[in-house]
């Protein structure tokens, strides 16, 4: 691939957005290889997956404005499905994903990381959705996951504003989970991504999946979603590992992922 490196450690995989010249910019290239590399992932081994970016300046600075200024009402239409379906691929991806934001996330960029489960970032880092100074709104899902992560109107602000926060506001409204120095950053990815790793990988597929279908149900339709997929987690080997080793007061064996 051209714009995307794929690397796994153990049971953790790394994608990093790989088009430094442009800050990682997606264009339609992009993202048709990050579609692919997610269908390369191997679920049955791997257990968590990070996204970064290359550099220390930007993780993604945004859609490619070069490939979209020309667009017309139907091909920007087109071109915002493509980033949706990435990212909606992205979002209810069966494992959990971890974004190690490591400078700008502006616009496609700053959609990116909402897409996935768990947000830390940089020092460095800057956030924003700066599409209504460019003349069009966010495109690849922030008008809607950003008022699902922080506040309705603090989301307003700064979409209607576009203005960008720095790293310690975006902790602040909890955008991001954590802020680190720049050479710390992977680090504490890989160290999250490892305790994900480490925990029975059923329970936790199936604990993103209530979450994030609970989210777009009413309560009690949530409950029930999570009464089934509490029970899919009974009878496999990993439970029965886990309770037992709890109730001989003992270290779980690793578990297996059965």
């Amino acid at each position: 691939m051209e714009f995307i490196i794929y690397e796994e450690q153990d049971n953790i995989a790394i994608i990093t957005i790989n088009r430094s010249r442009a800050l990682n910019a997606l264009n339609s290239n992009v993202l048709k290889e990050l579609d692919k590399v997610l269908d390369r992932v191997n679920l049955d081994r791997i257990r968590a997956l990070i996204i970064t970016g290359s550099g220390d300046k930007s993780f993604v600075a945004g859609a490619d404005i070069s490939e979209m200024h020309k667009l017309t009402k139907a091909e920007g239409e087109v071109f915002g499905k493509r980033g949706n379906d990435v990212f909606r691929k992205l979002e209810t991806f069966p494992i959990p994903v971890i974004a190690a934001v490591n400078g700008y996330a502006l616009g496609g960029g700053c959609e990116l990381a909402m897409s996935c489960d768990i947000r830390i970032c940089s020092e460095n880092a800057v956030f924003g959705q700066p599409e209504t100074g460019l003349g069009i709104t966010p495109g690849f899902g922030g008008t809607q996951r950003l008022a699902r992560l922080i506040s309705v109107g603090k989301a307003k602000e700064m979409i209607y504003t576009a203005r960008n926060i720095k790293s310690e506001e975006a902790y602040r409204i909890g955008l991001v989970n954590g802020v680190y120095p720049q050479e710390e950053l992977m680090e504490q990815a890989l160290k999250m991504a490892s305790n994900i790793a480490k925990n029975a990988p059923i329970a936790v597929r199936a604990a993103k999946k209530a979450i994030n279908e609970g989210l777009d149900a009413d309560m009690n339709s949530a409950v029930k979603i999570e009464e089934v997929l509490f029970g899919s987690c009974f009878e496999t080997e990993d439970q029965q590992e886990g309770m037992a080793a709890f109730l001989e007061k003992r270290k779980a064996n690793p578990f297996m992922n059965k």
